[in-house]
């Protein structure tokens, strides 16, 4: 694994779709500063009754659909663009036992998720602060101590994004569908779940990786789209369950089938 690692991350550090899509979901930040910025100058043009009635929603969680997409599609990249250019041939021949080389690309984008998720969150929230201040009733007030698990758990996601893609990345073997399957799972879907009618949008809505960071911190006291219905323990355990089981059926497959 020592020579495997520095060698994945070389590969993939040295793909401009890598740089790009790293600097992308970077960019989730810039986007909640713009959102932030809007929003304030239709609060600051409102009437003061419509000021008094006025919300928004948590910018951080709105924006993290950037990096987590963008993470998702890196890590779909880092298995497929190998069976696309016929690398996959040299690295297996180089590695026989095959098992090092998901681990090692696994350990590669999961630590590049573990990097910019934080950054990613916790830079939106403290750009919100600075821009959105006292308005929209205190939003933005609260103690940050009491936002810090919910801003822990939605950084974990992106992670979470990163295994995901590359597990579907080396069961499907494909980018296009790898993408496709990969925005279908956690985002088609669950606007399909939201509008069952209930209890199923409640229950399926619950298991919804978009749902499960707000069960995971307990912090369930601004409404959302989907369910709340796990603890905590359950919901972390499950969220790891959409990072770790695609990329153990990727490791089957791929010990299975002729490159």
């Amino acid at each position: 694994m020592r020579h495997v690692l520095p060698a994945e991350w070389l590969k993939l550090h040295s793909v401009r779709s890598s740089r790009l899509a790293i600097l992308l979901a970077l960019g989730g930040v810039l986007l909640g500063f713009g959102i932030a910025q809007m929003a304030v100058g239709m609060y600051d043009s409102a009437s003061p009754a419509q000021q008094a009635r006025a919300r928004i929603a948590e910018l951080e969680e709105v924006v993290l659909i950037v990096p987590q997409l963008s993470l998702g599609i890196l890590g779909v990249l880092a298995m497929t663009s190998e069976y696309a250019t016929g690398l996959i041939r040299t690295s297996l021949t180089v590695v026989p036992r095959r098992w090092p080389v998901l681990t090692a690309k696994a350990t590669v984008v999961g630590v590049i998720g573990l990097a910019t998720g934080p950054v990613v969150v916790f830079g939106t929230h403290l750009v919100c602060r600075w821009v959105i201040g006292d308005r929209f009733s205190g939003l933005y007030q609260a103690p940050f101590s009491g936002k810090l698990p919910l801003l822990v758990a939605l950084s974990l996601t992106v992670p979470v994004f990163a295994l995901l893609g590359l597990g579907l990345g080396a069961i499907l073997r494909s980018t296009a569908g790898g993408i496709t399957l990969l925005v279908g799972l956690v985002y088609v879907i669950p606007m399909i779940v939201g509008n069952l009618p209930g209890p199923w949008n409640e229950w399926l809505g619950s298991v919804m990786i978009s749902a499960l960071a707000r069960q995971i911190s307990g912090d369930l006291t601004t409404p959302g789209l989907y369910g709340t219905s796990l603890p905590p323990p359950m919901a972390a355990v499950l969220l790891a369950c959409y990072a770790v089981l695609p990329v153990v059926a990727g490791l089957w497959l791929l010990q299975r089938r002729d490159t």
